[in-house]
């Protein structure tokens, strides 16, 4: 029997797309991985793959329904609310659902890393409802980003705090994870009256500017730890580089390229993380 678009097997994958998975998944994959390194045992990485995973789920589904209208307007075909594979309200109800479920999951994750959790969430609807428009469209990446690793250790028992540059670290990939996402978009959301931090920039000095948050994190991650970098810190520093570069360079072929590179320096932080075992708790 053949499958209408409007069923619930297009709707489902018109949900798939609209919670931007590629990010989703980035993210949720970067901090179980974080959670590991941060001694976590097996149940409460889970719980902390859960919580992030149903934080991203909602930000994403929310972002795709308060934008539906500008995409319309914008005739992006290629996001699922505008082809019709799935209601504007099927992505609303779907983003509070999983906002509802990311509460519990993220508080047994711990009290005080739960509202961490929960304030870096509320952090990501404020961009998608207001935000995103604004001089301040930053700001949410920023302490989203920052307070993940808070959010891991905060939850082990004593409660205590990740060093200093971890946090920073995750703070400046957050500001290279906001411009490398929004380059693709720039030129439509400009058309549509979206106004953020990088669309005032603009295009090409967004592009040369995304480098450099991303290159101060690895940074930050090879040379804060105590005693000298090891080959590991090394090889890891010059990725990141090679990366960067490589999207400021290949940015004029692909937008989308950029937020790639940004993603991969960000695994290979993670990976500088798992190698050290020093900073996170420490």
């Amino acid at each position: 029997m053949a499958v209408g678009r409007g069923s619930w097997v297009g709707a489902l994958g018109g949900l798939a797309k609209a919670c931007h998975p590629g990010p989703t998944v980035a993210v949720t994959a970067l901090v179980t991985a974080l959670a590991v390194a941060a001694g976590r045992d097996v149940t409460d990485s889970v719980l902390v793959a859960a919580a992030i995973l149903t934080g991203q789920l909602s930000v994403g589904w929310c972002n795709d329904a308060v934008d539906a209208g500008r995409d319309i307007a914008a005739g992006r075909a290629e996001k699922p609310i505008v082809g019709g594979q799935v209601g504007v309200r099927t992505v609303y109800v779907s983003a509070f659902s999983a906002l509802v479920v990311c509460v519990p999951l993220s508080f047994a994750c711990g009290l005080l890393a739960g509202a961490v959790h929960l304030i870096a969430v509320a952090g990501a609807w404020a961009y998608n409802l207001r935000l995103k428009s604004t001089l301040f469209s930053w700001t949410p990446y920023v302490v989203g980003f920052g307070s993940l690793p808070v959010f891991v250790v905060t939850g082990l028992p004593g409660r205590p705090w990740p060093a200093w540059w971890v946090v920073v670290a995750a703070a400046a990939l957050g500001l290279g994870a906001h411009l490398a996402n929004v380059l693709p978009d720039i030129g439509q959301d400009v058309a549509v009256g979206v106004r953020g931090w990088p669309q005032r920039l603009g295009a090409s000095r967004v592009r040369a500017l995304i480098p450099v948050p991303l290159l101060a994190a690895s940074a930050l991650l090879v040379f804060a730890p105590p005693g000298p970098p090891g080959a590991v810190a090394w090889a890891g520093l010059a990725a990141v580089t090679a990366f960067g570069l490589a999207g400021t360079a290949l940015g004029g072929l692909s937008p989308k390229i950029p937020f790639a590179a940004a993603i991969a320096c960000a695994a290979v932080d993670v990976g500088l993380l798992l190698a050290s075992g020093t900073g996170v708790g420490a």
